[in-house]
């Protein structure tokens, strides 16, 4: 008999700087004091995120993703973490997202997921396991930073079919 994969099933809560802070950062301006600029006509929030890409030559880069919604439930298979850098995902529209984060992906009770909303992004702290861009609509786009340069920045770890997890938001 095949287990009920629905008992494989992580808690998604909302996403917030204290519950995220073992990952990484928190991107948003929600407390974030205001400069203002551009002859009072902007406002500019200053040190949202700690980017760490310069270990071995590495330079920060900004990349667009544009993402599609993945069936549900979302069957998690595969986990990742970026060892020489961090990298930043900040959405380009107001639209609610998943971020699903394990400090090792073979312990299921290491998993957490968060619920961020549209104005919400993650910084991944370097050497940070998490699932590749989770989003609830299609043609979610993503302004990414993260590190180009030399050397092996991705470590995928695969989770055997009878160890997927599972996320129904």
């Amino acid at each position: 008999m095949k287990a009920d994969p629905l008992a494989k099933t992580i808690a998604i809560a909302p996403l917030t700087k204290e519950a995220f802070a073992p990952f990484g950062d928190v991107v948003e301006i929600t407390d974030k004091p205001a400069l203002t600029i551009n002859q009072g006509f902007a406002d500019r929030f200053n040190g949202l995120a700690k980017i760490d890409v310069s270990d071995a030559g590495g330079a920060a880069q900004v990349s667009i993703f544009r993402a599609r919604q993945r069936p549900m439930p979302i069957s998690i298979q595969l986990m990742e973490r970026h060892p020489l850098g961090s990298q930043l995902f900040y959405p380009l529209q107001n639209e609610i997202w998943l971020v699903l984060v394990c400090s090792d992906p073979r312990a299921h009770d290491s998993y957490r997921a968060y619920l961020a909303n549209g104005t919400q992004g993650v910084n991944y702290a370097k050497n940070t396991w998490h699932h590749p861009l989770l989003v609830l609509h299609d043609n979610a786009q993503f302004m990414i930073v993260d590190r180009a340069g030399p050397g092996d920045n991705l470590e995928e770890y695969w989770l055997d079919q009878n160890d997927w997890l599972h996320l129904s938001p």
